[in-house]
């Protein structure tokens, strides 16, 4: 347990050093949802009308949320293509041959992700009050423990691909296939209600809408939203699918793979 804990660390450690030594990263993974956020807010604030029960809120508020989900995407998924740079550097190799178990290399390399997409959106959280949107004691906790899940959940999302990829280009171009249409389906720019039958089926099999709506039930007033899947069973979800993407990169590291 002692080598697993110092493992797991040590791994956390380098990830959350390598990242903010490469400046560029920090900015890739932080300014273009501020910017997709500031433009599409402002550019649709006079086009796209909140109907309904939304009608209290204007776009940016209720783009926000979504926003805030995207940071942590971009941030925990594209951390985790420091797996294809450490078996091309060799030190991936070293780490699997160490005497301790994998879970260690899944632990250090997902709670690393997790925490720069963490330290990465917590200030664009905490300027929800700046805009209108609530943000009391209770709702930045729980809002803090939806996205930690999210983070989590998206890292081991991005681990299992890049433990088999062997290129940065191919891992980019397979996680922006999938991602992207994750995120445009999950509520994140529009209400869910009155959608289409087929893509309301696909909305409610994405699990970043569950991440979407927890957030708006913490950061909207309440009952403003019409469509959104009940609070328990968000939390279930997300709760749900970051065990599965841990599982699922704990199973992936034990296969017998080339390295």
């Amino acid at each position: 347990m002692n080598n697993l804990v110092l493992a797991s660390l040590s791994l956390w450690k380098r990830e959350m050093v390598r990242f903010y030594r490469d400046r560029s990263r920090v900015i890739g993974g932080l300014v273009p949802p501020i910017i997709f956020w500031f433009f599409i807010g402002a550019g649709l604030s006079g086009s796209f009308s909140l109907g309904g029960k939304e009608a209290g809120l204007d776009y940016r508020q209720y783009f926000f949320p979504g926003t805030l989900v995207l940071i942590f995407l971009f941030t925990a998924v594209f951390s985790t293509i420091s797996v294809i740079e450490d078996r091309k550097e060799g030190f991936l190799q070293s780490v699997m041959v160490a005497p301790t178990s994998r879970v260690a290399i899944v632990v250090g390399k997902l709670f690393g992700g997790a925490s720069l997409a963490f330290i990465q959106g917590l200030p664009f959280l905490l300027a929800a009050p700046f805009i209108g949107l609530r943000l009391d004691a209770g709702s930045l906790l729980l809002s803090l423990l939806v996205l930690f899940l999210v983070a989590l959940s998206l890292a081991g999302m991005g681990f299992v691909m890049a433990w088999q990829l062997d290129s940065a280009q191919g891992f980019h171009a397979f996680m922006n296939m999938g991602l992207i249409p994750m995120w445009l389906m999950s509520g994140a720019l529009f209400p869910l209600g009155n959608l289409p039958g087929w893509l309301f089926i696909l909305v409610k099999l994405n699990p970043l809408t569950y991440s979407v709506a927890a957030l708006q039930w913490e950061l909207f007033p309440p009952n403003s939203v019409a469509g959104l899947p009940p609070m328990w069973l968000c939390v279930a979800v997300i709760a749900g699918f970051s065990t599965a993407m841990f599982a699922a990169a704990v199973w992936i590291t034990g296969r017998k793979n080339k390295l």
